[in-house]
């Protein structure tokens, strides 16, 4: 499996240490940028090119950082094939793969922790789509809106 990173900014930092993590735990990912940190960078300029490399090749990941994950969830989410999930804690990263295939976690840089992102990152990645009927047949809703946009 493949992760793809993206952040402005406001996530640069932790986008950073997350490489460091991915690395560790021998995930191959790409950097989607920004590469230097430029505090007039914005977030879709990166959140894009993350989301499309998501959205086009089903069994990659990504991870964008922003200060509050907002933006570059709306901005992921735009991109067919995406389904990306804001989580604040282990549980919610948890929930976005088991329960709705999330392929992009967003982090919020400005309120979580540098151990608490790390326990996010990596209860995402290590989580796999659940297997219970509903979650299936609900995601299989949201690929229908995919099709017809």
């Amino acid at each position: 499996m493949k992760v793809y990173l993206g952040a402005d900014h406001g996530g640069f930092k932790l986008k950073e240490e997350i490489k460091v993590w991915l690395k560790e735990w021998h995930f191959e990912f790409e950097d989607m940028g920004n590469h230097k940190y430029d505090e007039e960078d914005d977030y879709p300029d990166f959140a894009w090119p993350t989301a499309m490399k998501v959205g086009s090749e089903p069994a990659a990941l990504g991870i964008l950082v922003c200060r509050s994950g907002q933006g570059e969830s709306i901005v992921a989410n735009k991109a067919k094939g995406v389904r990306a999930a804001i989580a604040w804690n282990e549980h919610s990263a948890h929930a976005a793969r088991n329960d709705d295939d999330a392929n992009i976690l967003c982090l919020p840089a400005n309120y979580v922790t540098l151990d608490q992102a790390k326990a996010i990152v990596h209860g995402f990645l290590t989580t796999k789509f659940g297997s219970e009927e509903r979650f299936h047949r609900r995601v299989d809703k949201v690929r229908k809106i995919d099709v017809n946009l």
